[in-house]
């Protein structure tokens, strides 16, 4: 099939493409020519570069394209229930499962799929997916009868496919058969002066969207907008020119130094970036731990602060610092200098006073509250509670994600 650049923009135009970048011109190229066959496609891609429109084109170009096509984020979708989601599950077959439920294998019959984030698919449930593949087979979970369908998969991933094969985290047999036809979305710092062209399309939409003018740039800010990295690609574009549309003031127009205050400041130092699944949950249980410590360090100050308060009241705080200065560092100490001077220098040599001093600190010492799990179980039945069990928004607010949260629970059989 030969393939026209008036055919290549027509495309483009349908299905909100903007750009003229050769790589761009060729990812559109690729799929259009793939769209008629039934093969298996990868898309590869930074984060935000714009994966599920070629997702699209190559459904909607397709002889399914009157199936259903559905997106389906595998990082999104609990380890735990991912079997269920994708090939569906019978009565009594789990804990909840109160009725039969197609997944979305069974309910696509003759339409595509759209796999997103398809390395952070589990290795079981991999497994499962090459035999659709292969075979166009599955069975549901909890059943021992074999089902048929007939759906195609399209996938995409912005992580390296291959590493996570040497890492032993990803099937090698189902790399091969998902990349029969590989596509590169170039993300948007390769673009050129794409960049422009979405900067003005965003403008426009949003001065209609908020009834405004449009803003528009000076010489001089649009190269800086083109000199930008734009880690988070398209996306993160499109929020640039929205929050510059609702708070730009004046006559419309941004130049350099406007710009600039918008823009992220890009750090010059290397910064270490998750390359696979377990590192963006070890990241994610230290964010956790984070929290946890500094609550209990927020605990330890009050507890310092109250048993301050009580010696100072009962006259023995002065021999409570001489004794325990470890107690009160980096405590700034009011009451201390606020009390009589006679009474915080004063000296107690009772025996038995001293030892009940003794007594507490080591009973805060070997307080259970003190202790890291109990206070992250703490932190997530708060967030869980707050949230009403919504475990998505509940992994939001702790800074986690929700696969983290997921195993969290189950650690702590929080079900």
């Amino acid at each position: 099939m030969t393939i026209t650049d008036a055919d290549i923009q027509s495309v483009k135009q349908r299905f909100g493409i903007i750009g003229n970048s050769p790589l761009l011109n060729n990812a559109v190229r690729v799929a259009m020519q793939v769209a008629p066959t039934d093969m298996s496609v990868l898309i590869t891609g930074e984060s935000g570069s714009g994966k599920e429109s070629f997702s699209k084109i190559i459904h909607y170009l397709s002889p399914r394209k009157h199936g259903q096509f559905i997106a389906i984020n595998c990082g999104s979708i609990p380890e735990g229930t991912i079997d269920s989601e994708l090939f569906g599950h019978e009565k009594g077959s789990f804990t909840g499962a109160y009725d039969s439920r197609k997944g979305y294998f069974e309910v696509t019959n003759g339409g595509t799929i759209f796999l997103d984030e398809i390395g952070e698919m589990p290795l079981g449930t991999q497994a499962r997916l090459l035999r659709v593949l292969e075979n166009g087979e599955f069975i549901r979970v909890g059943s021992s009868k074999v089902l048929k369908t007939d759906v195609r998969v399209v996938a995409a991933t912005n992580i390296n496919l291959m590493q996570k094969v040497e890492e032993g985290k990803f099937r090698i047999d189902l790399y091969y058969r998902l990349s029969t036809v590989p596509i590169y979305v170039p993300p948007l710092r390769d673009r050129g002066s794409d960049i422009d062209l979405l900067f003005r399309k965003f403008a426009g939409d949003f001065a209609e969207k908020y009834r405004v003018k449009p803003v528009t740039l000076t010489d001089d800010a649009r190269e800086l907008l083109l000199q930008y990295r734009f880690p988070g690609n398209i996306r993160q574009l499109k929020n640039l020119v929205e929050q510059i549309s609702v708070l730009s003031t004046g006559d419309r127009v941004i130049d350099a130094a406007t710009l600039k205050q918008y823009l992220p400041q890009e750090s010059n130092l290397p910064a270490l970036l998750p390359s696979s699944a377990a590192e963006k949950d070890a990241i994610s249980e230290r964010d956790l731990l984070y929290k946890v410590l500094f609550d209990m360090k927020r605990d330890m100050v009050d507890l310092k602060k109250l048993v301050l308060d009580i010696y100072n009241n009962q006259g023995k705080g002065g021999q409570l610092v001489k004794d325990h200065p470890q107690l009160f560092d980096g405590i700034e100490h009011e009451a201390h200098k606020s009390a009589p001077e006679p009474v915080l220098l004063k000296v107690h040599a009772n025996p038995v006073e001293q030892e009940e001093i003794q007594d507490i600190t080591h009973e805060t010492e070997d307080d259970d509250s003190l202790s890291i799990e109990k206070k992250e179980r703490e932190l997530i039945v708060r967030a869980l509670r707050k949230n009403n069990n919504k475990r998505k928004y509940a992994a939001r607010d702790l800074g986690i994600s929700e696969r983290t949260l997921y195993r969290k629970i189950k650690q702590y059989d929080l079900e």
